[in-house]
């Protein structure tokens, strides 16, 4: 299966920036959507950002403020945060979905990557 590194959380001020990585090994070549998820305190996971047949699908609450970018020579997608609220603090993972080469869909998560934005 598909393997998915992540990085990139910390500590940031609102209004900050902040960039998180996330690096797919495996059978990457069928990977046809990478995304993003949060999780915060006391709330169900949410989908913030996903990438797929070239169109990019962002949560209304980070319209404007995300990007969401899969660089396919390096099997990597970022997320892009900036102006940054208290309230996009939650653990973030990674997601990729794909099919297996006997067609069966499947998917792989990263191991999550912290971010706080508080003052």
């Amino acid at each position: 299966q598909v393997q998915l590194a992540e990085s990139g959380g910390g500590l940031v001020q609102p209004g900050g920036s902040l960039r998180l990585s996330c690096t797919a090994s495996g059978i990457a070549s069928n990977i046809d959507e990478m995304g993003w998820y949060r999780q915060a305190p006391g709330k169900e996971r949410e989908l913030v950002a996903s990438f797929t047949r070239g169109i990019a699908y962002y949560a209304d609450s980070v319209k404007g403020r995300f990007t969401i970018a899969w660089d396919n020579a390096k099997n990597t997608v970022y997320l892009q945060m900036n102006s940054l609220k208290p309230e996009d603090t939650a653990v973030y993972y990674c997601n990729a979905k794909y099919y297996r080469f006997s067609g069966v869909r499947a998917q792989s998560w990263g191991q999550g990557t912290q971010v706080t934005v508080s003052s």
